[in-house]
């Protein structure tokens, strides 16, 4: 780490003496907070491999909101210089992603782009109309536009722009959007993302986004969002990712938004930190979008991914904007209704909804065209020839395993629906769906004719002392001839089953009268365990089809709710 107050290597006088690679051009990266930061890289992503060109970055000071951004700019070793030491270099361009702190004093000339999905959102100091960013509140400076150009990602922006500050329409840029090319390049890697997120073959992916913000899904009190997504979907079938905004983030800190969310990432929701990219690579990978009036909701929306409202801040949308018209569009999510439905329903209606497909065309009226145009605006200022090689859009990485929920020595408890019935073409199935008991929080239509599955060595005793299944994982050591007189028994009387695993995530399930029935996967799918034989033998044994009498045999179909892959379950009494 450099001393406090030196200069980067480059800036100083004697800089070129001990250069390895001397810059013919400089460019300043003007950074408001991690929100702003990750964009900018987006749009310097054009410079990537030219030695004509080297950035540095400063932090304006100016966000409420900035915690987090140095160690951001630390950590990936990005070259930093005071907000008072750039305005007195000589760098050739500043690129900024947000109106914020006093840039009418940089010297030299700026290139303003927004942070999100275009101009949407209302901020004013002098309470005008109009959207941050297209008014003359934040773009004038005592009878000055201040920036030298001003990025827009769509046509219908010059119109507002023209509206809120005519005399900033001749600087005005349409370059369309890098972020949104980026996920459509990207969807051509959907696969790959699943498989990098932990998703099984046929599950759903159910991405929560939350802004940040009183109104948004974390702030909006009584909403709920993101338990009801773990409590209600079936967890051998979805998966849920929550993608929560980087202001809310290191606004509380990451320590604090991960405490309060334990719960949720325990039984198996996924928690990417907001400054990776991982957010994108799940967006690609998607099936359902659960959000509110933040950009990411904007950029699913236009990917097509059936969405659903789970809160909405109108006050803080600018009118006539196309977040304006997305929350009049999406249905709001209802707290009385189940929430599958309410997704399903989504996906129905929504790919050939008129206005949708309208509103997905609003976000860039460049597709594929902002890694070319954007090269082409920051080269022209900079006054160099572009590299020879056609501008590209830069692929999303494949998420790499980060900090993950510590995993817990014990099976968490859920509550199971199975039932056992006839049904065509398969003979005898056994439909299991499995739920989270941590999450729920009053018997919902969901969980008729529960049963509770749990660890007997779960530290909280209220599950394995109501449980009506106990699980033993193969590791503990307990053979199933040693549970019938282990303290086992003695300690749970009430249960009706105890299933201890076996090789292939088979079981032996002893049951309260002796009986043993021994459970083995003849097809496995990817979804299978133990404790998915276990509840269905439990279901199986509790439909009275055959008397559970030595060298009695079955073989049934098991299916995790609604999955597309079914698994074959051979059942012996021995």
């Amino acid at each position: 780490m450099r001393e406090t107050g030196r200069l980067p290597l480059p800036l100083r006088k004697d800089g070129p003496r001990w250069s390895t690679v001397v810059a013919e051009r400089s460019v300043l990266g003007v950074v408001h907070n991690i929100t702003s930061a990750t964009r900018l890289l987006d749009l310097l992503a054009v410079f990537e491999g030219d030695e004509r060109v080297q950035v540095f970055f400063t932090r304006t000071g100016s966000s409420e909101l900035d915690g987090g951004t140095e160690e951001f700019l630390t950590s990936r070793g990005m070259a930093r210089i005071s907000w008072q030491e750039a305005l007195s270099q000589p760098f050739d361009l500043a690129v900024a992603t947000s109106r914020g702190g006093e840039l009418h004093r940089i010297p030299f000339p700026l290139v303003g782009a927004p942070h999100g999905a275009g101009y949407n959102k209302v901020l004013s100091r002098e309470r005008k109309s109009g959207a941050f960013g297209l008014t003359s509140e934040w773009l004038v400076h005592e009878g000055r536009v201040v920036p030298a150009a001003i990025v827009l990602s769509h046509d219908e922006q010059l119109r507002r722009l023209a509206d809120g500050c005519p005399e900033a329409v001749p600087r005005a840029v349409v370059a369309g959007d890098p972020c949104l090319d980026q996920l459509r390049a990207g969807l051509a890697f959907r696969a790959a993302y699943r498989r990098a997120l932990g998703l099984l073959p046929g599950q759903r992916l159910v991405v929560v986004s939350s802004t940040w913000g009183r109104g948004s899904v974390l702030g909006t009190p009584g909403a709920d969002v993101l338990r009801r997504a773990l409590a209600e979907l079936p967890a051998d079938e979805f998966r849920v990712l929550a993608a929560v905004h980087p202001n809310a983030w290191y606004g509380h800190g990451a320590w604090q938004i991960c405490h309060w969310l334990a719960p949720l990432t325990e039984s198996g929701m996924l928690l990417p930190a907001p400054e990776t990219e991982t957010w994108k690579a799940a967006l690609c990978a998607a099936d359902f979008l659960i959000g509110d009036h933040g950009s990411l909701t904007m950029y699913g929306t236009a990917l097509g991914i059936p969405c659903v409202l789970g809160a909405f801040d109108d006050s803080a949308v600018a009118p006539d904007s196309p977040m304006d018209r997305l929350g009049r569009l999406l249905p709001r999510l209802s707290r009385t209704v189940p929430l599958l439905p309410q997704l399903l329903h989504a996906a129905r209606t929504q790919p050939d909804d008129p206005g949708l497909a309208a509103l997905r065309q609003s976000v860039s009226s460049a597709p594929g065209e902002s890694a070319r145009r954007l090269r082409r605006l920051f080269y022209s200022r900079l006054k160099l020839p572009e590299p020879a090689h056609p501008a590209a859009t830069r692929a999303i990485p494949v998420p790499s395993p980060g900090p993950a929920a510590p995993r817990l020595p014990h099976l968490p408890a859920t509550l199971v629906t199975a039932t056992a019935d006839d049904e065509p073409g398969d003979g005898v199935t056994v439909r299991v769906r499995r739920f989270p008991a941590t999450a729920q929080r009053t018997q919902s239509r969901h969980l008729a004719d529960a049963h509770l599955a749990a660890d007997p060595d779960d530290p909280d005793p209220r599950w394995p002392r109501s449980a009506d299944v106990l699980l033993v994982p193969a590791e503990r050591g307990l053979l199933p001839d040693e549970v019938s007189g282990s303290s086992l028994a003695r300690r749970f009387p009430g249960c009706a089953l105890v299933a201890v695993e076996e090789a292939g995530h088979g079981c032996t399930a002893l049951f309260g009268d002796g009986t043993r029935l021994r459970a083995r996967w003849a097809e496995r799918p990817a979804w299978a365990s133990f404790a998915v034989a276990a509840s269905a033998a439990y279901a199986w044994a509790g439909s009275g089809p055959v008397p559970l009498r030595p060298g009695v045999r079955a073989r049934l179909t098991v299916r995790a709710g609604d999955h597309p892959e079914a698994g074959l379950v051979e059942f012996t009494v021995p």
